[in-house]
This record gives structure tokens, sequence and C-alpha cells, in this order.
């Protein structure tokens, strides 16, 4: 499989969350593929969205999100839960798109384990949602500011709509910040699609 070129990631966080709703998730470990299709995303831009963490400047956390554009954001939140991002922005302003959940493709039964055995392989709660999906493909710390457009063990590759499928946009979910943050339509998702998060 080959990973999306940086220039697909080098633009506004909201035209490359949008453009990502189809794409796959692809992760090698010990040997197997786990792979999903990105059904919902959303995107945060830099010091003009309150509700990024790229509003406060760069720090020891976000510090991916002002990085080259292609690289994984991972970070560690309610301390319990990892949550992946793909750092996306144009020359000069951070940003970065939150992954929200996938359709799993490949390695649905590595994907259960991941998750405890606690849901089968064709159960929505297996990756409806940004931790869930994280834990599933066992994405944590270790793949923070991965290079996603050379790294092996970690990529996102083609794919596209199906027929008959439409994109949904909307506000965040659960966001910080002001109103005007609030209101951004900078969540997409796949209209109907059993595994998106709400």
């Amino acid at each position: 499989m080959t990973p999306l070129p940086r220039s697909f990631y080098a633009r506004e966080p909201e035209v490359v969350a949008r453009a990502l709703i189809g794409k796959q998730l692809v992760r090698y470990l010990s040997g197997v593929t786990l792979a999903g299709r990105i059904v919902e995303a959303e995107g945060y831009r830099g010091r003009d969205d309150a509700a990024s963490h790229a509003a406060v400047g760069p720090t020891g956390r976000n510090f991916p999100m002002f990085g080259p554009p292609g690289h994984a954001y991972v970070y560690f939140i309610y301390g319990m839960h990892w949550m992946f991002n793909v750092a996306a922005h144009p020359e000069g302003m951070p940003g970065a798109v939150l992954i929200r959940a996938l359709e799993p493709l490949e390695g649905a039964e590595a994907m259960c384990f991941s998750r405890g055995g606690r849901y089968r392989a064709d159960d929505r709660r297996l990756t409806n949602g940004p931790a869930r999906l994280a834990q599933a493909m066992a994405i944590d710390g270790t793949l923070n500011a991965a290079d996603l457009c050379a790294d092996e063990a970690l990529m996102i590759t083609e794919g596209e709509l199906r027929s008959g499928e439409w994109l949904s946009s909307g506000p965040r979910v659960r966001v910080p910040g002001d109103e005007r943050a609030r209101a951004h339509p900078w969540r997409f998702w796949i209209e109907g699609n059993p595994y998106i998060s709400s």
C-alpha cells in the first residue's frame, strides 16, 4: 500500500478533514495488518480556533501540530484514552485533524483483541469513536510524531466514498472554546454509516 503524499496534508485542516473521509487508515503490527475506512473526522486550526490545542501556541504536547504536515499527533486524555490526529496545515499555520471513527476493513479479530475481547468483529462499538479506534488499532504515544508519509507501521492510503454514500458536516463534538469555535462546521462524516461516533 502507498501512503498519501505530504502535499495531501499541506492544506487547511478542515479541507483535509473532509478529504480524509473514505481514505484507509492502515496499521502494521507484529506481522498483522489492521485497516479501517475513515468515516468521521474533524479539523482544528491554530490560534484563531479556540477549540484547538494549537490556540495556546506550541507546547511539549501539541508540537506535532506545528511541525511538518503528514505526521501523527497522538495525545492522552482523561487519564485513560489515546486520541489519534494527523498534522494538517499549509505552511505558516498549525493544525490537525482528529480521526473520530473507522469502519473496519481488515484485521477485525486483532482489533477485538486490542480492545480486550469486549466486542465482536461486527460490533459497531469496536471503532465508533476516537478513543475506541485508537485502542482497536493499537495507536498510542509511541506513535506520536510518526511520519504517516514514510513510517511503515502507520499510514493513510487512498480510498473513496462508495456508490450512494454522501458526506454530511456540522459542528465538532463537545469542543471547548467560544461560541464561534463550537459552531464551526468542521466535522465531516458519512451519513448513515453505522460506525460514526454519534
